[in-house]
């Protein structure tokens, strides 16, 4: 089968299409044909080995397909099945092993691209509005990146529950975008300073939280638009990781709280995953959270994927199809 391997860490030159066999899966595993995988940052944590995996590996931690076969054990699934997961990687492939008690069933009707474009920025969107910080009517959130892939269901999200949004944007046309899926406001940071905005749009108070997956470039700012006991959200580093804090600054800032979460302490039970996947498969089955599936390319363009995501220039899901 064809695979996407990274035999060592770098750049997007590093993504290398080989030939390897197609895996057998063992007990407890299906082995499943890939329709689509979805394109994310951590994969390009991966492969630059800022998130280091043993050598070599293919990536991708979130995909849909068809169950192909199954090993002993396995009762949950069958071959023919439609399925998507997110978590363990391997999805920049025709086919994965993957564990059976990860796979969720996809709804009928719902087209198996949208199910891989959806599981992992869907299932974070839903952990950091229901859990890390539940969101409530009355709250206001300050979303960056609004319109980018997790950021635009973070939106969808807030308003679900309630909230008011304050998305941020990279250009007038994104801009825009977050507004219509749900923004009450959308801040133009090359434009404005996100910080003042932010202050100036809630009479000084500043936000109840913030859900950053920008990093470095936004983090300071992020604290400073957070009112007393609020609560930064960092959870991406698409600018490069945020430096060292000393826990003072929280306590100087307002007694704020500060958390790094990620998606796999949020599905950590099957009563979770089952949660959290499902709402946001029916979610998107209904019509009710919508998405936008910016790009798909042939695992040949695995390398050009990432350089598109890693520039911003897209506001949408990326996708590989095998």
């Amino acid at each position: 089968m064809r695979a996407i391997r990274v035999h060592e860490p770098g750049g997007p030159e590093k993504l290398t299409l080989d030939e390897i066999p197609v895996p057998e899966p063992k007990a407890g595993q299906a082995l499943i044909r890939i329709a689509a995988a979805g394109v994310n940052f951590i994969d390009i944590y991966h492969r630059t080995g800022l998130y280091k995996l043993p050598l070599p590996f293919t990536p991708g931690g979130e995909a849909a397909g068809t169950v192909e076969a199954v090993g002993p054990e396995v009762e949950r699934v069958k071959p023919g099945d439609r399925v998507t997961f997110a978590g363990p990687p391997g999805g920049y492939a025709e086919y994965q092993v993957v564990p059976a008690d990860v796979l969720i069933p996809v709804p009928a009707g719902l087209d198996l691209k949208k199910a891989a474009a959806v599981m992992l920025q869907g299932m974070t969107a839903h952990y950091l509005t229901h859990s890390t910080y539940p969101l409530k009517p009355g709250d206001i959130c300050l979303v960056h990146a609004a319109a980018g892939g997790t950021g635009r269901l973070i939106v969808q999200m807030a308003k679900m529950l309630g909230a008011q949004v304050i998305g941020t944007a990279g250009t007038a046309e994104k801009a825009r975008e977050a507004c219509l899926i749900g923004a009450d406001e959308a801040i133009l940071y090359d434009e404005k300073d996100f910080e003042a905005e932010t202050r100036r749009l809630t009479d000084g108070r500043g936000v109840d939280v913030v859900y950053d997956s920008v990093g470095k470039s936004t983090w300071e700012k992020s604290l400073n638009c957070l009112r007393q006991r609020g609560m930064m959200v960092s959870f991406g580093n698409a600018s490069g990781a945020v430096d060292p804090i000393a826990p003072l600054v929280l306590n100087q800032k307002g007694s704020l709280y500060l958390t790094r979460p990620k998606l796999g302490d949020y599905i950590g039970t099957p009563e979770e995953l089952k949660w959290r996947a499902g709402d946001v498969l029916g979610w998107v089955a209904s019509g009710k959270l919508r998405l936008k599936i910016d790009g798909e390319y042939p695992l040949e363009q695995a390398g050009r994927a990432h350089e598109d995501l890693a520039s911003r220039r897209t506001s949408g899901k990326l996708l590989l199809i095998p």
